[in-house]
């Protein structure tokens, strides 16, 4: 037996035999069936976390990216000749074709934003009003073709299109008026009076984010410069990149294309903070997990070393006959191997069954608990986002595969040193 090939048939069948055998026969199948749900848990709730995780950053960075701009040119106030303070571009044209100019760069869209207060229906909530062009309008993928929408966009310049979020608020639909509020009105004698305008609603649109959705407002260029006071004026442009994680190494061309005191701010500046909260938590959340992976495929541990003390007496007969160290070794590693393997097996398609139909399954639960278990409030987005992405999936595989077969090693090292005359003296 000494010329036995490595894992060979003959190890298998042993292997196979120490982990069907019962208790009463010196086998351990109740820790080896513990180990393996512990372990298919354990694999399961590591995948649909990081497939969790993972989808709510994708979910987060794409509404970022598909209703907001990549960056935002902007310029600080001045003072001119005649002692006014002025603010955001006069001959915006210009500045559009030079921004335009810049390598990677998809989208310039001039806008003119104020905060107002919305008001319909004896109702009021603050809005944020964005002016743009009907034809840079629809560039902005998530409001062009939004989640759901009402009405058409092709409607545009006759009104004001809403966010789903302001439309259940205020108890609006397509064709009501809805009333706008600014405090920075008609100037006159008098000091400045509030401006009061109606407008149709003519698009009614949702994204998924409930800070859109209940905030934003989209007015005509022409219509939102006389409403703010800004006629023949933008005050900054929002601009699309061709490739948004890299929209920080264009910050100093941007800011060349535009006059003195411009000034850059990118979504990861608008955002970063949260981007990084969520990377760390997602390193904290995989630690933690890989805590209860390894608490997992310790009761692999202690099932061999149970089953290295009851199958003594076989050792010993095995070495006596001829049987090497190392087939020794390689039998008792293929038993906790085998647990480890098909409990990873067994935890990846669970987890991913369970993020293919976690919306079914989320559903079900929020109905039998009645409901309101997702606040789209708390966390900016409409439903519970999952990605099975297979780096995940590799990572956790990886994971409890690697802790398996390094702590299996060591039992099963110490049932191969065992000495066959120590095994065999009191039988």
């Amino acid at each position: 037996m000494n010329n036995t090939k490595p894992f060979s048939k003959f190890e298998r069948m042993i292997a196979w035999r120490y982990l069907r055998s019962k208790r009463s026969d010196g086998g351990v199948s109740v820790m080896t069936w513990i180990s393996l749900i512990g372990i298919a848990l354990a694999v399961f709730a590591l995948i649909a976390t990081l497939a969790v995780r993972s989808g709510f950053r994708t979910e987060f960075v794409n509404t970022i990216l598909g209703a907001n701009a990549h960056a935002s040119v902007y310029t600080t106030p001045r003072i001119d000749d005649e002692g006014f303070t002025v603010n955001g571009f006069a001959d915006y044209e210009v500045a559009r074709e030079r921004i335009a100019a810049v390598d990677g760069v998809i989208r310039v869209a001039p806008i003119v934003k104020g905060q107002v207060m919305a008001n319909a229906n004896g109702q009021n909530t603050g809005v944020q009003v964005f002016g743009e062009t009907l034809a840079d309008l629809k560039t902005l993928p998530l409001v062009a073709n939004p989640k759901d929408a009402f009405g058409s966009i092709e409607d545009f310049d006759n009104g004001v299109a809403i966010g789903s979020g302001i439309a259940r608020e205020l108890g609006l639909r397509v064709g009501d008026v809805i009333t706008l509020i600014s405090p920075d009105g008609v100037k006159t004698a008098f000091g400045t009076s509030p401006r009061i305008s109606g407008f149709d609603v003519v698009y009614v649109f949702e994204v998924g984010r409930y800070d859109i959705d209940s905030t934003r407002i989209y007015m005509p260029l022409s219509e939102a410069q006389i409403y703010f006071n800004r006629e023949g004026v933008v005050d900054e442009f929002e601009v699309m990149v061709a490739d948004p994680d890299s929209v920080g190494d264009l910050t100093i061309p941007l800011i060349e294309a535009v006059p003195d005191r411009g000034l850059i701010w990118t979504w990861r500046d608008a955002n970063g903070g949260f981007l990084s909260a969520l990377k760390m938590e997602d390193n904290v959340m995989f630690i933690l997990l890989s805590i209860l992976v390894l608490v997992a495929t310790m009761n692999i541990v202690s099932g061999l070393i149970m089953l290295v003390k009851n199958k003594g007496r076989d050792i010993g007969i095995l070495r006596t006959m001829g049987l090497s160290e190392g087939s020794v070794l390689r039998i008792f590693f293929m038993c906790g191997a085998a647990i480890g393997i098909a409990g990873t097996v067994i935890g990846v398609v669970m987890g991913c069954l369970f993020v293919i139909y976690l919306n079914p399954i989320f559903n079900t639960v929020n109905y039998l608990a009645g409901g309101g278990i997702w606040d789209p409030q708390k966390y900016l987005l409409s439903n519970l986002p999952a990605e099975l992405r297979w780096q995940d999936v590799a990572k956790a595989c990886s994971l409890s595969l690697g802790l398996t077969f390094f702590i299996t090693y060591f039992p099963a090292r110490r049932a191969a040193r065992m000495n066959p005359v120590e095994a065999l003296r009191y039988e």
